[in-house]
């Protein structure tokens, strides 16, 4: 009887061990937050990439759960085109990364389905302004890395927001379109 008992107590232990979330260290050097958005209402689409991010994904795959906290560091900002970076860093309608320099962006998986997380519903900070904002995520997948022989997660995923909703409001009385597109990469590691 104490055999079988201690067989199910290991079993349990076993099986927690198994579902136990797993934190996962953002790749910077793989990880590419970027963005694009109207110049000149419809003239031409602005594109741009921060090159600084830092944070943590936490995956519970048994409980299908997980969270999301980022950090973007805002003046790390690269348009391809230094008088635009140095201008959108300086303008207060723009990023004003003297005042602002930090973007975050903590949320929650909302969504799981049969190949991973889905969507995730959380909110953003960026120019000293709080709201929601849902991430799509196009792509998730989890394998070993040939290099490192150490798991790795990758994703892909979306979001659609008004930048004006965050007081970025340069270009609005020229006629420029609020909405802004991210696109987003993102690798993981256990760490």
């Amino acid at each position: 009887m104490k055999a079988i008992l201690l067989a199910g107590a290991l079993t349990l232990t076993a099986v927690s061990a198994l579902a136990a979330p797993v934190t996962y260290k953002v790749d910077p050097g793989h990880t590419y937050p970027s963005f694009e958005a109207d110049h000149m209402g419809g003239v031409s689409i602005w594109r741009g990439k921060f090159n600084t991010n830092s944070g943590s994904i936490v995956l519970d795959k048994e409980a299908k759960t997980g969270t999301v906290d980022i950090s973007i560091d805002v003046t790390s900002v690269d348009f391809g085109n230094d008088k635009l970076n140095e201008h959108s860093l300086k303008e207060a309608k723009m990023f004003d990364g003297a005042k602002y320099p930090t973007a975050t962006y903590k949320g929650k998986i909302s969504k799981w389905g049969a190949k991973g997380p889905e969507e995730v519903t959380g909110d953003l900070t960026l120019h000293g302004v709080t709201k929601p904002v849902t991430l799509k995520i196009n792509s998730f997948l989890c394998k070993e890395n040939p290099m490192s022989k150490k798991e790795v997660c990758g994703a892909d995923a979306s979001a659609t927001f008004s930048r004006y909703d965050f007081g970025i409001t340069y270009g609005d009385n020229f006629g420029f379109k609020g909405d802004v597109k991210l696109l987003i990469s993102v690798e993981a590691s256990p760490g």
